[in-house]
């Protein structure tokens, strides 16, 4: 069965700063330019239906970085320095930073204009000059079977997962790149071992869902259910934790493979 679907490869949400029409709000550190445009692949897009209201929120997760000085000639890394996963939605985002240890804060740039947390959200048109998400789509060919599915994943088919959650109130797709799967084709098993994918907390209002987003990896090997592996503060030693992915999640869900046209 033919479907559309999200060509990952040509998908990319792009934020534009530009310092001279709105003042820094999320950085740490002073900006050797004023203007700067960050185009980032997409990882997860995660649209969520609610059933009451009937309204749907969009939101996307881009691939994740490294803090950064842009266009000096040395020091390029920030200190202290993080991953940098970047979600957005219609009119909101949500910075995730990963430091060597959960809750570390960094002051903002200029001075004096308090502390960062390693979770900050907001509003865009308050910080950013343009918010660009850019969703290409193309073809995509169902695959039902064992067979079909491993066959593709030998042959390097570009493949793409659907993942349908229901409760109450909501309905949710994730739609993300399989970028690791398994294959067996003497037993003709496969298994999906792939993300960061968004993992959203549904016990929240559908305004109130952003800012409960979390990170996680995605495995199935069947349509009818799928494990979560969230990323989460972890205890590693007394009074010292760090983000990992640490915490499996098993729902119920709809999934299917897709194979890129």
């Amino acid at each position: 069965m033919s479907v559309t679907t999200c060509n990952f490869l040509q998908s990319f949400v792009t934020f534009r700063l530009d310092f001279e029409r709105k003042p820094p709000k999320t950085v740490s550190h002073k900006p050797p330019y004023n203007l700067n445009s960050a185009r980032i692949p997409l990882e997860c897009v995660c649209r969520v239906f609610d059933k009451q209201s009937g309204n749907t929120q969009t939101f996307v997760l881009g691939a994740s970085c490294k803090t950064e000085r842009v266009g000096v000639d040395r020091d390029i890394w920030t200190e202290p320095n993080s991953d940098f996963a970047p979600i957005f939605c219609e009119d909101r985002f949500l910075n995730i930073k990963t430091y060597a240890r959960a809750g570390i804060e960094v002051n903002r740039y200029p001075p004096g204009s308090g502390r960062q947390s390693d979770r900050q959200s907001g509003c865009i048109e308050d910080v950013f000059d343009n918010v660009r998400i850019d969703i290409a789509e193309c073809r995509g060919e169902e695959l039902v079977s064992a067979e079909e599915i491993v066959t593709a994943v030998l042959q390097n088919v570009p493949l793409v997962a659907q993942t349908q959650l229901e409760t109450d109130r909501y309905s949710v797709r994730l739609e993300y790149p399989v970028k690791t799967i398994n294959a067996n084709e003497r037993d003709m098993v496969w298994q999906t071992d792939t993300g960061p994918v968004l993992f959203p907390d549904l016990s929240r209002k559908l305004d109130d869902i952003l800012e409960g987003l979390e990170l996680a990896y995605a495995a199935f090997n069947c349509a009818e259910w799928v494990e979560f592996l969230v990323r989460v503060p972890t205890t590693i030693a007394e009074d010292v934790s760090v983000y990992h992915y640490s915490r499996a999640v098993r729902m119920d869900s709809k999934n299917c493979i897709l194979a890129v046209v």
